[in-house]
Order: C-alpha cells, then sequence, then structure tokens
C-alpha cells in the first residue's frame, strides 16, 4: 500500500512541476516580455520608410549597393540563398556558423584575397571584420573603423558630406553592454534604413 502512495505522491509531483515549469513559466515569460519588452520580444524587426519590415536588428543582411555601408562577410550569405535553386536547404534551416576552415586552408586564403582585392578596388581601407567572417556568419554589426573606412564611397554615391554620414555612424553604433562587455559596433541594417531617412 505504501509503495502506491509513493508512486502516487510522484506521479502528481510530476504533474505539478509540469504545469508550473511547461505551461505557466513559459506563459509568463512570454506575458512579460510582451508588456516589458514588445520589440525584443518580438524579433526586433525594423521597418524601412514605408512601414515595410525589412529585417531584424539582431541578424545581419548582405548590402552590395554602393550606397549602402556594407556588413561583413558571411559564409552562408546571411542565409540568402536562392529560393528557385536552394538545393542545401538554406531558407528551410536558416543556416548559421562559421565555415571551420584552419588558417592552412587554401580555400579561406583565396576567399580572403578576394575580399581584399574587392575592399581597394571599392577605396576601401580592410578591417578584420570587412576581411573575415563572424562565427555565427549572421553578425549584424561592425566596428566603427569599418564604418568609417566606407564613408568615402558611400558619400560620393549619395553626393552627401562626409559629415553628414560620420553623425550617422555615432548616432548607430551601439556601446559596450553594460558599459564594460565586448566592443562598441555599428548595426549595419540600422545605419542604412537611417541614412535613407535622413536621404528623403
Amino acid at each position: 500500500m505504501s509503495v502506491m502512495r509513493e508512486v502516487s505522491r510522484a506521479m502528481r509531483s510530476t504533474l505539478v512541476l509540469w504545469v508550473i515549469t511547461a505551461l505557466m513559466y513559459p506563459l509568463l515569460m512570454i506575458g512579460l516580455g510582451q508588456i516589458a519588452f514588445p520589440f525584443q520580444a518580438n524579433g526586433s524587426i525594423l521597418t524601412n520608410t514605408q512601414g515595410q519590415p525589412v529585417g531584424s536588428a539582431l541578424i545581419g543582411q548582405p548590402f552590395t549597393s554602393d550606397r549602402y555601408f556594407n556588413s561583413r562577410p558571411s559564409t552562408t550569405n546571411y542565409s540568402t540563398a536562392d529560393p528557385t535553386n536552394d538545393a542545401a536547404g538554406i531558407l528551410k534551416t536558416g543556416i548559421s556558423g562559421a565555415s571551420n576552415l584552419a588558417p592552412s586552408n587554401p580555400d579561406l586564403l583565396k576567399r580572403v584575397q578576394e575580399t581584399m582585392t574587392q575592399l581597394h578596388q571599392a577605396g576601401i581601407q580592410p578591417t578584420a571584420d570587412l576581411v573575415y567572417t563572424s562565427g555565427s556568419s549572421l553578425d549584424p554589426h561592425i566596428t566603427p573603423a569599418a564604418a568609417r573606412a566606407q564613408i568615402t564611397r558611400v558619400a560620393a554615391t549619395r553626393g552627401l558630406a562626409p559629415s553628414q554620414l560620420e553623425d550617422l555612424i555615432h548616432q548607430n553604433t551601439d556601446g559596450r553592454f553594460l558599459g564594460v562587455f565586448g566592443e562598441p559596433g555599428v548595426n549595419v541594417l540600422k545605419l542604412n534604413l537611417a541614412m535613407d531617412m535622413f536621404d528623403r
């Protein structure tokens, strides 16, 4: 009889803990997130001048036009596979990650050399984050130095004064986390959207 009582107690405890941890706690966190941090809880989605969603402030995306500041290189091209030719299923998985190529790998050396050549041809002084990919391959930030290295190209294309772009870079630079951790970074999507607003 005592064994059945212990089994019953264990089953009730399991059920109560399941309700608390699998239902009540997640619903509480969702509710608090929507109340206290609705922008972050809903994916930190940014919109363009027409109010259309264009991307998340947390996930990098490619910019190839001379009118925009370029992002960091991506080993997965920021998951922008061609929908009509996505044999690897990148768009289905939202793949993220580094190439895992060793520093001695000839493919890595070739890609770095090609990137350096492209930057020099565009008149951009290469910085580490404009040449090397990030660990996640979805980094939304570049360093302030990498953004400033692109000012001349973007200013000439848009017909803006370099000082105007300097101000926009400063306004869209995220500081260190809690003032201590990490390094300042420029959110490329925010910067380019701010530039479109400025250029209207």
